[in-house]
């Protein structure tokens, strides 16, 4: 299902307001209504000290995309925070960027479960690296 151009673009501006997405140098992908993609490289500032992506660089692109996928159904007077997030690290986060895609698992007029799975990308190689479940709330603007 696709989203009303009025939607995306308070998404889009939303998100641009996060310097923590702008300083990972992350991006968004794809807007849909219940569903987000954010990437970000691989940058060294980013990194472990093994070398792979640090689990913080994915836990906030899995939050903002599950926290943008709530966005997308939630009324235009309000914006979204998160309540609590849970992250699963499934493997070592090598590659050239990482992917996430949000989702609303159940949306409702006071919370809203999501999820985000989070992809380690090289070329056409990609690895599924994390998993994060939480809940959202709505804020008034």
């Amino acid at each position: 299902m696709t989203v009303s151009t009025e939607i995306m673009d308070r998404v889009r501006t939303s998100f641009a307001a996060q310097t923590m997405m702008q300083t990972l140098g992350a991006e968004l992908v794809e807007i849909g209504a219940g569903n987000v993609i954010i990437s970000a490289p691989i940058l060294p500032g980013s990194r472990q000290q093994q070398g792979a992506a640090h689990a913080g660089l994915a836990f906030s692109i899995g939050d903002s995309a599950a926290g943008y996928s709530a966005l997308t159904l939630m009324p235009l007077d309000q914006e979204v925070m998160t309540v609590e997030m849970k992250i699963n690290l499934l493997s070592p986060g090598l590659g050239d960027r990482l992917v996430a895609e949000g989702r609303v698992v159940k949306s409702g007029r006071r919370i809203t479960v999501v999820q985000s799975d989070v992809f380690a990308e090289t070329g056409d190689t990609r690895k599924h690296i994390a998993t994060l479940q939480g809940t959202m709330i709505p804020v008034a603007l």
